[in-house]
């Protein structure tokens, strides 16, 4: 029978300096992390092998498990937020670790309509993309990509909940109703705006449905003004299907949101600062979304043309007077 022991700082200190070295990493809420082998997971818990003992750790206080192929792209820091949203100090990166790392992380979403791109901020399956994928729907589908051994498996979940939208800023807010034995992988939010021109960017993305695309380019601009807000102008190739991704620094840290392009023009892409997705997610209770509104996720039709140009009878005056 495994012990299950509350996680308090004393016993995250007491864990990390076990004689451990490798294994899989597990990022708890606290922030803190343990490095172990995973012996068994169920949607209860997550049972590590310290080495000189057994561990199992309860489901709600891990945010990220990164297994031991990742260590050396995972976080040094975690720090998880109150708006629902991630930090974390991560290490430069190449593009294939970039995929391999957060390639989980992003999402197909997609509408009766069209379909965009999103990713995951948190592990009770909250994801943000853009307010345009999902503006006047309301049958939502996410599509995950689960690593499973070395191939990836694609998961298609219809129970999708739409919970802020702002359609100035081109955001939204979505919630999926995951299993729970599946905790997605969460992207982290740049803490800091302190990306310049010619910095490094990579997108991941569904361009024209290509799931899961990774391009790279560099930062045009970091501040290209547009009908009032400020968007990251970028080289990386950004196409229909990519709105609502994921745009990457070298780091692996979301610093926008890739919304839109310059037709007819190459290397001509925008995304949405992060600064501006964190304020969103901080004043989401401002933009709850609301049913009733004409920018809600519902499609409101046309009344059918009337068949008959005559009058209806209820209208016709009466002749037998």
């Amino acid at each position: 029978m495994h012990r299950t022991i509350p996680l308090g700082f004393g016993i995250v200190a007491v864990l990390l300096s076990g004689s451990v070295a490798t294994g899989d990493v597990l990022i708890l809420r606290d922030g803190q992390t343990i490095r172990a082998p995973i012996l068994q997971e169920s949607p209860e818990r997550v049972v590590v092998d310290l080495g000189f003992d057994v561990l199992a750790i309860p489901r709600r206080q891990i945010v990220d498990i990164q297994r031991e192929e990742q260590a050396a792209t995972a976080p040094s820091q975690v720090r998880q937020t109150e708006h629902l949203y991630s930090t974390a100090d991560l290490p430069p990166i190449s593009a294939k670790q970039l995929a391999e790392r957060f390639g989980e992380g992003v999402v197909l979403v997609a509408s009766p309509a069209g379909q965009g791109s999103g990713f995951f901020i948190s592990t009770q399956g909250h994801l943000i993309t853009n307010f345009h994928v999902v503006e006047g729907e309301r049958r939502l589908a996410v599509t995950v990509f689960r690593k499973v051994g070395d191939e990836f498996r694609r998961d298609k979940y219809e129970d999708v909940q739409i919970v802020a939208t702002n359609s100035f800023l081109d955001l939204a807010l979505l919630k999926v109703n995951l299993p729970p034995d599946y905790t997605p992988t969460i992207t982290y939010l740049a803490a800091e705006d302190d990306l310049r021109d010619g910095d490094v960017v990579r997108a991941i993305g569904n361009p024209l449905g290509l799931e899961r695309s990774v391009s790279e380019g560099l930062v045009s601009r970091r501040n290209r003004a547009e009908q009032g807000l400020v968007y990251i102008q970028t080289t990386t190739q950004i196409n229909p299907g990519n709105s609502g991704g994921p745009l990457f620094d070298a780091r692996g840290q979301v610093v926008g949101v890739t919304n839109m392009k310059i037709q007819g023009g190459e290397g001509l892409g925008f995304a949405i600062p992060t600064r501006y997705v964190i304020d969103f997610l901080r004043n989401r209770e401002a933009f709850a979304y609301n049913s009733e509104s004409s920018e809600a996720g519902y499609r409101y039709l046309a009344p059918p043309e009337r068949r008959k140009p005559e009058p209806p009878p209820f209208l016709r005056p009466d002749v037998s007077r």
